[in-house]
């Protein structure tokens, strides 16, 4: 069941406020162990002049890649600011599953066990320590229009809302970050490693998609988006995924995501909705 309608008590959010932001700023979800694409992002934001203080990440440092110690020590050290995403909560609180919210059972809930272990291995108890303070949310505001960042949604952490996804649930996410946080103007997310925008009534919802794992559309390139004065930029960041499934595949990480890495698609589409499948006969 959903927690919506649930008061912050009752959630056990925590709730961080950034102030107002100014110049642009860039959003990027799950580096996921792909220590790579996380320092081509970092390459990417100096280039573009934008600052550590205006780039924000929605959690999932550590999941499917082969460093994930190496990525999390590089997110730190760039001192962003970031939201727990359920990777985190799972490392930090000890849990043995990434709490992604894979249906049990399926191919991508499989897949989990094997990477979760190696993250849970190599990620220490300084790291784990460092999670458990993350935030939940972030709140700011940009350009007089109030901000949230979440990880997944606002009532689920792993809640996956898609490109397709009925209006109402992002409603229900609205409601609830409203209900906690006051009225907002744009709702950035991330975890469903889908990049996209939708307008829900007066409401934004911009999902960054994740940098760590390409957008399952044939293309090593993954996505992250810059908040700027003309609007919202969905952008491509391209990266060494060669680089990256080789320290996967030295890992023993070579359950398919290695290989999606480079060829773009995801070892599973079990988890998407059946429209967004390319074999619409998936199970």
């Amino acid at each position: 069941a959903r927690n919506a309608g649930l008061s912050r008590k009752e959630l056990h959010m925590q709730i961080k406020g950034l102030g107002e932001l100014q110049g642009d700023v860039l959003v990027f979800g799950g580096p996921c162990s792909n220590l790579q694409a996380t320092e081509a992002l970092i390459a990417e934001a100096r280039s573009r002049g934008i600052p550590a203080a205006n780039m924000i990440c929605t959690g999932d440092m550590a999941a499917y890649c082969g460093q994930p110690a190496e990525t999390v020590a590089a997110i730190r050290s760039l001192g962003c600011p970031a939201i727990a995403g359920n990777c985190e909560r799972q490392l930090a609180a000890g849990e043995m599953a990434c709490g992604c919210g894979f249906n049990a059972g399926s191919i991508c809930d499989r897949l989990s066990a094997k990477w979760y272990a190696h993250c849970d291995q190599e990620i220490g108890d300084d790291d784990r320590a460092w999670m458990r303070g993350l935030p939940d949310w972030l709140t700011f505001t940009y350009a007089g229009r109030n901000v949230a960042v979440v990880h997944g949604g606002a009532s689920d952490i792993a809640r996956f809302l898609w490109p397709v996804t009925e209006d109402q649930a992002f409603r229900e996410e609205i409601g609830v970050i409203e209900e906690e946080a006051g009225a907002v103007d744009i709702v950035i997310a991330g975890h469903s490693g889908m990049a996209f925008q939708r307008e829900i009534d007066s409401t934004q919802w911009i999902n960054a998609g994740v940098i760590g794992m390409p957008p399952n559309d044939g293309c090593p390139d993954t996505r992250y988006a810059v908040l700027g004065s003309g609007g919202v930029s969905i952008c491509r960041l391209s990266y060494d995924a060669d680089a990256a499934r080789a320290f996967m595949e030295a890992a023993g990480l070579q359950q398919g995501y290695h290989e999606g890495l480079t060829a773009g698609f995801w070892p599973s589409e079990d988890i998407l909705p059946e429209q967004m499948r390319r074999n619409k006969t998936s199970a």
